[in-house]
């Protein structure tokens, strides 16, 4: 065609479309709304006539270029009714790159330039750059002009949307407010954010103005919505701005709103005026003074940055973009102080830029109510809304996707896609996966009958490439006109206006929602010929919502995983091989090669947050063997700790435990939840333990926990503890507990219940059977509530523990044992049953410890406990009873039947106070054991345990029954012990405490401890008086009292004035000083039988004979003085007796004048000297004794540090003595004088010389004395050091020792050297010689001394390295003997 024919074409198609448009003006307001973002669509333009409305609006389109004008004649074709001819037409002349529209509309874009950009935004200036006006305008007047503007500007970008195709009237119209709600920490500090004041219950609606708190007006007012993809917190933002618009938030004169998705692009630096005029709204003047009138009303400014998790940082967190450092700015008030901010953020790693008091408000999505709100808005006046409502309740599944607000929006255009094609009543059968719901979605935004197969793949492609380069905003260069025109008309694209300085912008594009863009990705993925299962394959990780430290923003595909898994759904597969043209084969292997990725991700072990991304995925694909390996792979204690948890989250972890067998534990700390999460373990019997721990958790979450217990099956703990729930929440969970009487365990610990909140929870113990633990504490109650729980303790039948100290609050049962069909019986028959077994006898344990209880409180006690059960234990340390209240305890424990214990420490009890607790407990027959100690605040009462503490405790109860039956004269005898340490007593309170002691004594044996105080030498003395008036003690301990060496000698007078005293310990430097009696009769019970004994009345008196006294003194210096005081006053101590002495040296003065006394002690049956040095001279003052003292039958000294002297009784006849002198350093030196000191015993049994220093010399000398002394035994001379010159000698002595009837030497290993001898002469002897290793030299020696041997009977030698040469000279020398005569 020719230049002139193509003109004249065009000018008729021209006019064609211009005719065509005419007809539907609200779809053209919509497609400039799309193209032209930024452009005021009415003002002015009303009062032209349609058609030249119609041309205006063409033009702006047309001049934007040629991109945007192809994709928007691609939409005119795609969603108007264009005859076919007309189409062909359009598509061919407009829709193509020929250039053949350059001509087009030559006329109307003559027309003058103010008609033809009529309505457009007029090209802002740098505000830098802006000369002052000459004309007189104060700062106000272009301040109100300039917030005018803004505030009609955006009443123009929020005026009524029209819908896409497929959508219906109220897509963009519907605005419900999702669940808010304040965290109770700020970012980084405990105490909690200052800003925000979001005063809102979980689970109610808050209004937006709640936001914000205008009272606060100091420092930077930071507040950050955080909320996970499709929440709603871009959503929100737009609502904040348009309900601005509208008028409603006063309170604020400006509010910008930024996105930093767009902010992302600005790379230069920029000031604050620049951000707000430059890339926001310019004013039409003096831009220094408007900014100047923003400045000194900053606090009535508000600043909405959406996206802050999108926010690069290009050089590092440590060097933020020239935004953030703006934003940063904007939020320490170093910039427009006084302003508010608010910035929304996905969950994870903030930039550090946010201070640290910023008020965190967390998005939560939908629970049921605001979906049946969301869904009758979206259905308004329209017939299907009630096949909606019944559809969402019927499908759980579908129901719980809808918390999430985007994709209930989703579920909404599927089913207003769906209804209308099915009967009143029918099912429309939504799939109930997200990914299957975005299909559906897909299937409902297309045309009739036909799915755009091609489109929808290059847009997958568009959009995969952008979550592989971080991209989310597109130009018209990064998406055909075609594909631009198809996200349009399909409402997958969106369009906006993009500032990146004065008098640049352009359109840009993105797609509707960034999950959104991760389905279309995952669509190209898989059904994409382009991309193979190996490189699909990559793409299937799991997320975890622990974000990195290192890492400057979160990824954006957090949902591509999930997508591709539910696209591997076999429901799926028809949809991806339509979209493939007939690949079924290869969309197979795909959707296999994503399931076996799943299926070894599900064998790992994984962190909480990936467990939660590992169950989202699994069931998208909505394969059981899947989901049964997963949940089987799950271990048995399943922790999700510190991050968010939605209702989606829930039940998709539910659903996958349906498959599990084995029961689970989990355990929710420091989560996130949403008021309506326990709604989605409705019927998850696998749940064993089930734990929360949040401050998050308040009423709404426990009456949604409520309706959900009963439903658990296997759950046995119940956990709620650090929530902030009250009396209405607590209320529900009571109702819920008598539903499951398979809980065992119950914890509401630090949940600040009130008194009368925890008195309505331990009503319930009654019907719970099979409860063994209930935790109450960290919850503050008061003490008259105290009482009360201590009365339920002692009337509920199956508490056997309460246990209060302090902040801890917790009673442990003992359920009877019960069957399964039991258990399934109504509460009433439960309830009778207990009542019935709780007759039955029990024994409690009480404890409530620090809990400040005085004396009229331990008067209610006592009463209340007399009513009661047996009680096993009962603590009531750390109160404030005071000398009464202890008082009123010691003389009720008779009463009270304890089995075990009573205590009473750090209650105040003051020394008057300690002997009225004495007297009081005088006449308690069970006590065992009182330990009191004022000192370290320690009261202690121990009751008797008899035979009967093998059995349970109703026997036990029953033993302590019969004792308080009985009369004194008729109990058994037992063993009790009085412990009065570190009390500060002295000897002015003696007399006063033996008066209290008095009482007990005839109980049984009594065993007194009254060490660490301050008795004195004084007390000591006066204690010695009164002792006897106690009767017969068990033990007596009187260790640090500060007692002199004097007053501890003094107590070896006890031994004549106390029949019961035995042993007397004494460690004089350690002052430890115990006084004890004999084997009490309860060790001698213990034995299993008694020792024979002498019958009838000399019972006693033999075992005072038979039975020694002894006296340990240790750690003392023992001078002579000492030593002859000491005695002096064991003089009359009946015998036998054994004296045991130990110090660190003992003088040669000093072991003198112990042994001269020695006669002075008749009754002496053993003298020790124990690690105690001695000198060298001992072993010979020592053996002078065996002369001295008759009495002496054994001296025992051992290495100078350890002599024995045993005595003879006098009884005994005199008989032989024994001396034994080892590793004395005896040499030959000493072997005289010693030898004269025995020589003067008459009968010397044995002598042992063993391990000295004789030698050769030393032995040879001995060998020498040897005739003179008398032994009648043997004579032991091992380990001296002897050779085998020694061994010659004793060869040739043998001949003038007669009385020799043996000799053996070795010497080899054994080093032994013994001589044996025998009363008379003896007429035979016996020499054996081992290992003596003679030489040849030594063997004529050896046998002139045999020879001369004429007595000799039996020779034995033995290993003596005897050649045959020397062998034939010894035998030839040697005659042979009468006996034995042995070579070896």
């Amino acid at each position: 065609m020719d230049p002139v024919g193509l003109q004249l074409g065009n000018k008729n198609l021209w006019s064609c479309l211009v005719r065509l448009l005419t007809k539907d003006p609200e779809w053209l307001n919509a497609k400039m709304k799309f193209f032209l973002p930024n452009m005021d669509l009415d003002s002015r333009n009303e009062t032209l006539d349609p058609e030249q409305r119609v041309i205006l609006q063409l033009n702006k389109l047309h001049v934007q270029g040629l991109a945007t004008w192809q994709s928007f004649i691609h939409c005119v074709c795609m969603q108007l009714e264009v005859p076919l001819d007309l189409e062909v037409l359009l598509l061919s002349t407009f829709g193509s790159d020929d250039g053949s529209t350059s001509q087009l509309g030559a006329e109307e874009k003559s027309q003058p330039e103010s008609q033809l950009h009529h309505g457009l935004k007029r090209p802002h200036q740098s505000c830098g750059s802006s000369p002052r006006r000459k004309q007189c305008r104060t700062q106000l007047e272009l301040a109100k002009k300039y917030l005018q503007l803004l505030r009609t500007s955006a009443q123009q970008r929020y005026r009524s949307r029209i819908p896409g195709s497929g959508q219906p009237h109220a897509f963009h119209q519907v605005y419900v407010p999702p669940i808010l709600r304040r965290a109770t920490a700020s970012l980084d500090t405990p105490e909690g954010a200052i800003m925000g004041d979001l005063k809102v219950e979980d689970g109610t609606d808050v209004s937006i103005s709640d936001l914000f708190n205008t009272r606060v007006n100091k420092g930077p007012r930071v507040t950050v919505l955080l909320g996970k993809a499709g929440m709603g917190k871009t959503t929100l933002a737009h609502r904040l701005c348009q309900k601005w618009a509208e008028g409603h938030l006063d309170c604020f004169q400006a509010l910008f709103l930024f996105e930093f998705r767009q902010l992302n692009l600005i790379t230069r630096f920029l000031t604050l005026s620049q951000l707000l005029f430059d890339l926001y709204l310019s004013p039409e003047s003096d831009h220094d003074a408007v900014f100047q009138y923003l400045e000194k009303n900053a606090d009535q400014v508000l600043l909405i940055f959406d996206g802050l998790d999108e926010a690069i940082q290009t050089k590092g967190p440590d060097s933020p973009g020239p935004v953030l450092t703006l934003f940063s700015g904007l939020c320490h008030g170093t910039l427009l102080p006084g302003c508010r901010v608010m910035a929304t953020s996905r969950p994870g790693k903030l930039p550090a830029c946010l201070p640290a008091e910023a008020a965190m408000v967390h998005m939560l999505g939908f629970d049921g109510p605001r979906v049946e709100e969301y869904v009758n808005h979206f259905f308004s006046a329209q017939p299907s809304r009630e096949g909606a409502l019944v559809e969402l309740q019927t499908n759980g599944r579908l129901r719980s996707l809808c918390a999430v607000p985007a994709l209930c929006q989703a579920a909404c255009l599927c089913l207003h896609h769906l209804l209308p094609d099915h009967a009143p009543g029918q099912s429309v059968a939504l799939q109930p996966t997200m990914t299957q719901l975005y299909v559906q979605m897909v299937h409902a935004l297309s045309p009739p009958g036909r799915l755009p197969t091609t489109s929808l793949l290059d847009l997958g492609e568009v959009a995969l490439r952008g979550l592989e380069t971080g991209k989310v905003i597109f130009y018209a260069e990064d998406i055909a006109p075609p594909l631009i025109a198809f996200g349009a008309t399909h409402s997958l694209l969106t369009s906006f206006c993009v500032r990146t300085g004065p008098g640049h912008q352009e359109t840009g594009y993105a797609f509707t929602h960034l999950s959104l863009q991760e389905f279309l990705a995952a669509l190209h993925l898989m059904a994409s010929p382009k991309v193979n299962k190996d490189t699909l394959t990559q793409y299937v990780t799991l997320h975890s919502r622990w974000v990195q430290r290192t890492k400057a923003r979160l990824d954006l595909s957090d949902h591509l995983p999930t997508f591709l898994a539910g696209l591997a759904s076999c429901t799926c597969r028809p949809f991806l091989s339509h979209l493939a043209q007939g690949s079924e084969d290869c969309v197979g292997a795909k959707q296999a090669a994503v399931v076996q990725v799943l299926k070894k991700l599900a064998t790992r072990k994984l962190t909480g947050p990936k467990v939660v991304e590992l169950c989202h995925c699994v069931v998208e694909t909505q394969e059981p063997e899947l989901a049964s390996l997963t949940a089987q792979s799950l271990p048995y204690q399943l922790p999700f700790h510190n991050f968010q948890l939605t209702c989606t989250d829930l039940a998709t972890l539910t659903n996958i435990l349906e498959h599990r067998e084995a029961p689970i534990h989990l355990d929710f700390d420091g989560c996130p939840l949403e008021p309506h999460c326990p709604e989605a373990l409705v019927g998850c019997g696998q749940i064993e333990n089930l734990s929360f721990k949040s401050r998050k958790c308040g009423d709404a979450f426990a009456e949604a926990l409520s309706r959900s217990l009963p439903t658990m099956g296997r759950l046995q703990m119940l956990g709620l503890a650090g929530s902030k729930i009250t009396a209405r929440g607590i209320s529900h969970l009571v109702k819920a507990l008598p539903l499951c009487p398979q809980l065992e365990e119950v914890s509401f610990r630090d949940n600040q219940l009130s008194d009368q909140v925890v008195l309505n929870i331990v009503e319930v113990l009654p019907h719970l059977p099979r409860l063994r633990k209930l935790d109450l504490s960290s919850n503050s109650i008061c003490v008259s509530t105290l009482l009360c729980l201590a009365r339920v303790a002692v009337t509920c039948p199956t508490v056997k523990m309460l246990q209060a100290r302090e902040a801890d609050l917790i009673f442990l049962l003992s359920p009877p044992t019960e069957t399964a069909a039991e258990l399934q019986r109504s509460p009433d028959l439960q309830e009778s049953d207990g009542q019935r077994k709780g007759a039955q006898s029990r024994s409690l344990t009480l404890r409530l410890q620090k809990c400040q209880l005085q004396v009229h409180d331990a008067e209610a006690l006592i009463a209340l406990l007399q009513e009661g059960p047996h009680l096993e234990e009962v603590d009531l340390s750390g109160n404030q009873l005071e000398d009464e209240g202890c008082r009123l305890m010691a003389e009720a424990a008779s009463q009270l039947r304890i089995a075990r214990k009573l205590d009473l420490s750090d209650n105040g009890l003051s020394v008057t106070g300690l002997h009225c607790v004495l007297r009081a407990v005088s006449a308690c027959w069970t006590l065992a054991e009182l330990h009191i100690s004022l000192q370290h605040k320690t009261v202690v009462f121990m009751f008797a345990q008899g035979p009967e503490e093998q059995e349970g405790p109703q026997e036990r109860a029953a033993f302590l029954d019969s004792l308080m039956l009985q009369m004194p004269s008729e109990l058994p005898l037992s063993s009790r012990r009085m412990r009065l340490t570190h009390c500060g007593l002295q000897a002015k309170h003696l007399e006063q405490l033996c008066e209290a002691l008095g009482g007990s004594c005839h109980l049984g044996h009594l065993h007194l401890d009254f060490s660490g105080n301050a008795l004195g030498d004084e007390g000591a003395a006066r204690l010695a008086q009164l002792l006897p008036g106690l009767g017969a003690l068990q033990s007596l301990n009187l260790s640090e009292n500060g007692l002199s060496l004097d007053a501890v000698l003094g107590l070896a007078r006890c031994f004549s004035t106390l029949q019961w005293l035995f042993h007397l310990d004494i460690s004089f430097e350690s002052q430890h000083i115990l006084l004890r009696g004999n084997k009490t009769g309860r060790d001698i019970w213990a034995t299993g039988s008694l020792p024979d004994f002498p019958a009838g009345a000399e019972f006693l008196g033999f075992r005072q004979r038979c039975i020694p006294r002894s006296l340990c003194l240790s750690e003392c210096p023992l001078e002579p003085p000492s030593l002859t005081r000491l005695c002096a006053t064991l003089k009359d101590c009946p015998g036998p007796l054994e004296l045991q002495l130990s110090c660190e040296f003992l003088s040669d003065q000093s072991l003198e004048t112990l042994l001269d006394c020695l006669p002075q002690l008749p009754q002496l049956s053993l003298l020790q000297l124990s690690q105690t040095g001695l000198s060298p001279k001992s072993p010979f003052l020592l053996a002078n004794t065996l002369s001295l003292c008759p009495r002496v039958k054994k001296v025992d000294l051992r290495s100078l540090h350890h002599a024995t002297l045993h005595f003879r009784s006098n009884e005994e006849q005199e008989g032989v003595c024994c001396g034994r002198f080892t590793g004395c350093s005896l040499s030959q030196e000493h072997v005289e004088s010693l030898c004269w000191l025995l020589s003067k015993c008459k009968d010397l049994s044995q002598v042992d010389l063993s391990a000295n220093l004789l030698g050769d010399s030393g032995l040879r000398c001995l060998l020498e004395c040897l005739p003179k002394v008398p032994i009648s035994g043997s004579l032991d001379l091992s380990h001296n050091s002897v050779s085998q010159e020694s061994a010659l000698y004793l060869v040739e002595t043998l001949p003038s020792c007669p009385r020799v009837r043996e000799a053996s030497v070795n010497l080899g290993s054994e080093q032994s050297f013994w001589i044996h001898f025998s009363r008379e002469d003896q007429a035979g002897k016996t020499l054996r010689l081992s290992e003596c290793s003679f030489q040849p030299e030594h063997v004529s020696r050896l046998a002139t001394g045999l020879s001369q041997s004429l007595q000799l009977t039996e020779l034995t030698l033995t290993q003596c390295c005897l050649g045959q040469k020397q062998l034939a000279i010894l035998l030839s020398l040697v005659g042979r003997p009468a006996g034995l005569f042995s070579l070896r």
